[in-house]
């Protein structure tokens, strides 16, 4: 097994659709993947796949050893991008010794802990039992880890290969939970009042989870604040739409408003992207800010604007809470991730997430989100629930996996908890007593296009656990 090897086949899956919820192509070539290679799989009734290697002669006393990756991507791309995630491969270059995809999503999250678990099923190092999980829709849910069933697996040692710094090892992560709502609006005519389509561009996005501390731009925020600001100027609100996924931070969204006097909203647009351009001049040096002619024949009625607007605009976003145990470690965080307007029925329907590694902690957030949107009249839901991972600093493959990389690379890995959700909580729950850990090469931009995996530390993280998985016992 060698980075070179996990790299090829890394390459191979980005040819490969794989969208949360649309995963039936890569559990697919997964499936073939085994029976090409004589090793035995199987897939539950939701989608997962197990794929295992028995253990080599004289390796059959070791004890079975679970890796798991998702088969899922988060997909996301540039406005005005012509990607198709459902049937083009990912586009990627490598540039300065990292593989990036400019206009897209890469999803070396997590199809690069896909591609070091078939290189090791296939090479020839010596090894006890292994078997291979791949889970469907943990970008979106978690669905995969949920559903499973006991059986599945067999092994009490379980690496995750969904870590995104190499020499970091996570023993522990946040829970969370997705909080949806929709509001109804009532219309009236345009009158003879302009229509404007305002716009921010340019966002650099994120992990809302693992980015959410980094103060970027949420541009869904941005464009709330301008629009509350102008309330009291006769505003009316015809749509707004911006955001994309759950688990990551707006990066785009526009509002078609009508006014009485579009000559003093450009004005005042024009000046507020000023202001926040220089607010956000290095986390987001890209904001763009465009103000454009609209059609609109009617919109939402001053009470129906005044309270959808302002209930956003008081939704919170951003770090609730830093941990009082660890130093810098985020405890409770919520995100704005995407507002979408239907003119078809007269809705505007809300995606937020919360995450904690305090389960009552990520409950009161979302009650704090439900509070904000409630009290504009919208209608919320709580889905997707999935709990944390409480850390155990005398576990059995946390000592094995910091030997092997001092061994390797003659310094002490960091151990660590992180503030976004892994499977290993739901694991925790649903296998009792298993022992995890997890780890990977280094990832930027996650979630967010322009997703980039660093090919120097790929070769560490290959080295690593090839290490851990030939010497386990």
């Amino acid at each position: 097994m060698d980075a070179t090897r996990v790299l090829e086949i890394f390459k191979e899956i980005t040819r490969i659709p794989r969208e949360s919820g649309h995963e039936e192509p890569i559990t697919a070539w997964l499936l073939e993947w085994a029976k090409a290679h004589g090793l035995e799989a199987k897939r539950d009734e939701i989608g997962n796949v197990c794929i295992t290697r028995e253990a080599a002669p004289g390796k059959e006393n070791v004890p079975t050893l679970v890796l798991q990756a998702h088969q899922d991507m988060v997909c996301e791309k540039l406005a005005g991008s012509k990607h198709d995630f459902l049937k083009d491969p990912i586009e990627y270059v490598i540039e300065d010794g990292w593989m990036i995809a400019k206009e897209t999503t890469l999803g070396a999250d997590d199809g690069i802990g896909i591609a070091a678990c078939l290189a090791l099923l296939e090479s020839k190092d010596k090894t006890g039992k292994l078997e291979c999980i791949f889970t469907i829709s943990e970008e979106t849910g978690m669905d995969g880890a949920e559903a499973m069933q006991p059986g599945f697996f067999t092994g009490t040692t379980l690496i995750n290969l969904d870590s995104e710094d190499e020499g970091q090892m996570f023993i522990g992560c946040a829970g969370g939970v997705t909080t949806e709502a929709t509001y109804s609006f009532n219309t009236e005519p345009a009158g003879k009042r302009e229509a404007l389509k305002l716009s921010i561009a340019g966002g650099l996005g994120g992990h809302s989870g693992d980015d959410i501390n980094k103060g970027r731009a949420n541009t869904v925020m941005l464009l709330l604040r301008f629009l509350y600001s102008q309330l009291d100027g006769g505003l009316r609100l015809v749509c707004f739409d911006g955001g994309g996924k759950h688990n990551a931070i707006a990066r785009d969204c526009s509002a078609v408003v009508l006014t009485d006097d579009a000559a003093a909203l450009k004005a005042a647009y024009a000046e507020f992207g000023q202001v926040i351009a220089e607010e956000f001049h290095t986390t987001d040096p890209n904001l763009m800010f465009s103000c454009t002619p609209a059609q609109a024949e009617e919109a939402m009625d001053e009470g129906s604007t005044r309270r959808i607007v302002a209930s956003l605009y008081a939704c919170p976003h951003g770090v609730l809470a830093m941990s009082q145990d660890i130093k810098d470690f985020v405890e409770t965080s919520t995100n704005l991730a995407a507002v979408h307007t239907d003119l078809s029925d007269n809705t505007v329907f809300v995606c937020t997430s919360q995450r904690s590694s305090s389960r009552p902690a990520c409950r009161a957030a979302a009650a704090k989100v439900e509070a904000a949107l409630a009290l504009g009249g919208a209608k919320v839901v709580h889905l997707s629930e999935y709990p944390g991972w409480n850390p155990n600093v005398n576990s059995h493959i946390l000592k094995v996996c910091v030997d092997s990389y001092k061994k390797c690379f003659g310094v002490e890995p960091l151990v660590l908890a992180i503030h976004a959700g892994l499977e290993c909580g739901l694991f925790l729950e649903k296998f009792p007593g298993l022992d995890m850990i997890s780890f990977g090469p280094t990832l930027r931009g996650v979630h967010a296009p322009g997703e980039k995996l660093e090919l120097a530390s790929l070769d560490k993280f290959v080295r690593h656990l090839e290490d851990v998985v030939v010497n386990f016992k």
